[in-house]
């Protein structure tokens, strides 16, 4: 493993890590297009894999009531972690440098969801097919890239979730489908040992990172925090498109 490498790789997971603690969310929309710049968006997710689980959840445990939260979202949770083991096998058998591009989107999709309030009313019309729709396309796209937010935010913002049920939906979606995409890793022999470094590595530095976030979160005004995230995830989705085009 290069040395420089490694030295970005740390710097990335302590400032996703970072934002993560200051204003709850962020890891893998800053994470996974920022590593994706470097290398591969197979080799990025494997790389993030642990982290990225790691930060879930702890979001998870400080909100609560984490088994009330399993019991009322357990179908949709299992439809996620199917539809992400579908979208891991199509990019380990595809491995193609496009998928930075859907990477890329979903974070436009993100931001234009952010500015505009986008609304999706056949959510609400339809809520079961919904559920359907988002466990296994939601589940399919964070197979392929590691980031399926947009998705949860529009469908729990159609369906009145509280801000609390909106979280633990996300965490728990991505936590759980994030268990089903090593599993299908490991038997494709794609978690690699660095892999397995990177990840023993990212313990220490993801704690580092969310403590200090969580200091910061008390100091900050978290509106300007979050314009100032969306800024540079704009400009990495753009780096992302020119790069891959």
């Amino acid at each position: 493993m290069e040395t420089d490498f490694l030295i970005v790789f740390s710097l990335v997971v302590f400032i996703s890590s970072l934002i993560h603690g200051s204003i709850g969310f962020g890891f893998g929309l800053i994470s996974t297009p920022t590593i994706a710049m470097f290398t591969d968006i197979q080799t990025t997710i494997t790389y993030i894999l642990v982290p990225t689980m790691i930060v879930n959840l702890v979001s998870i445990l400080s909100e609560g009531r984490f088994f009330e939260a399993l019991k009322k979202f357990w179908f949709i949770i299992l439809l996620m972690v199917i539809g992400s083991c579908l979208g891991t096998v199509l990019l380990i058998y595809f491995k193609s440098e496009y998928f930075k591009l859907l990477l890329a989107l979903i974070i436009f999709m993100y931001l234009l969801q952010s500015i505009v309030k986008l609304r999706a009313s056949f959510i609400h019309n339809y809520p079961k097919s919904s559920t359907y729709g988002l466990g296994i396309i939601g589940g399919i796209i964070s197979g392929l890239t590691n980031v399926v937010a947009p998705l949860t935010i529009i469908y729990t913002l159609e369906l009145k979730y509280s801000k609390k049920d909106t979280i633990q939906l996300s965490n728990l979606c991505f936590l759980f489908s994030k268990v089903g995409q090593i599993i299908v890793f490991v038997y494709f022999g794609v978690f690699t040992s660095t892999a397995v470094e990177l990840s023993a590595i990212s313990f220490i530095i993801v704690g580092i990172g969310l403590y200090f976030g969580l200091i910061i979160k008390k100091k900050i005004d978290a509106r300007f925090y979050v314009k100032i995230l969306k800024v540079l995830l704009f400009i990495i989705a753009c780096i992302l498109v020119i790069d891959t085009i």
